[in-house]
């Protein structure tokens, strides 16, 4: 029998620690697993360690020179990629296990094992571009498992949300000429990276198949909201998608310290019902992977609201 929901999480994750001051730090996890136990959500939901990607998994929407670069840039034991961007030892396989969580996620829906999937890993992925490692992130964990479920099960149409309050510049880059990947975000605008204005709607193939909502500083759940039951819920409609993923990042609450977004973790648990009773009704799966989120307590109440819904 199918089961509701499970987590993808592994400690050795907690190794990929910057040596210095950095938002992106292994307590935005630990502390929310912490929290989640605390709140026996591991009661009715099953926790699940994940495997490590392989080469051609990543390769499926990387460069190999993105791949050996990082590789080389530990063993010569260079600190940043860029100025965001830090490696340790640790991080090449702590970032294999992020990519090869949601790989995971997919073989447990697609093989009818659980209906929903939430991935707690890190280091986070959707601002990583085909050759390019940047904003936190080594590997695009999304764009991989999307690429996985396309080619291992024959998926012709994959919906990806991405309401972190970045601009997921690198899945909607990675997807940017095909049909098979509906990206959509909804973004802080202007912020970092930069990208995402109203008119990149793909191009080639891929032509009207990026739908971006850049929003201005201080907007509420309840134009998210608005935005989830009218634009995204048509779109979605008329794509008709075979599978969906979030890019669940959490910085756009309003307490975290990297955006000016005005979201609580009610507005979370609520743009999380409207696609589950979406894909209730169409009887299809959701895959949550964890981005950004850099208030430990805004993080950590928002992923177990944003459970809550998706183990109804």
């Amino acid at each position: 029998m199918m089961k509701n929901l499970a987590v993808i999480y592994d400690d050795f994750h907690l190794k990929h620690s910057p040596p210095f001051t950095h938002a992106e730090r292994p307590d935005r996890t630990s502390y929310s697993f912490k929290y989640l136990n605390e709140k026996k959500i591991f009661n009715s939901v099953d926790l699940i360690k994940p495997r490590k990607a392989s080469e051609e998994d990543i390769l499926r929407v990387h460069k190999q020179e993105l791949y050996d670069f990082i590789l080389d840039s530990i063993k010569k034991n260079k600190v940043l990629l860029d100025p965001d961007t830090y490696i340790v030892n640790a991080s090449f396989e702590a970032a294999l296990l992020s990519a090869g969580a949601v790989l995971d996620a997919v073989d447990l829906v697609m093989n009818n094992t659980y209906k929903n999937i939430f991935s707690m890993m890190r280091p986070p992925g959707h601002h990583a571009e085909t050759g390019r490692a940047m904003g936190f992130c080594l590997f695009n964990n999304v764009a991989a498992a999307a690429q996985y479920a396309i080619e291992k099960y024959n998926i012709n149409r994959i919906a990806v949300i991405d309401w972190d309050v970045h601009h997921g510049n690198g899945t909607q880059e990675i997807f940017y000429n095909t049909s098979k990947v509906f990206f959509i975000s909804l973004h802080q605008y202007p912020l970092y990276p930069g990208t995402g204005a109203e008119n990149e709607k793909g191009a080639k193939e891929g032509e009207g198949y990026t739908l971006n909502f850049p929003l201005p500083a201080g907007t509420t759940g309840e134009t998210y909201l608005r935005i989830f039951n009218n634009e995204i819920l048509e779109t979605l409609e008329k794509y008709n998608p075979q599978l969906i993923f979030i890019s669940a990042g959490f910085d756009a609450h309003k307490d975290d310290p990297l955006a000016n977004m005005k979201l609580t973790e009610d507005d979370y648990a609520g743009m999380t019902e409207v696609l589950k009773s979406y894909t209730d009704s169409k009887g299809l799966n959701i895959i949550s992977v964890l981005e950004g989120g850099y208030n430990l307590d805004a993080l950590s109440n928002s992923i177990y609201a944003h459970l809550e819904v998706l183990n109804k």
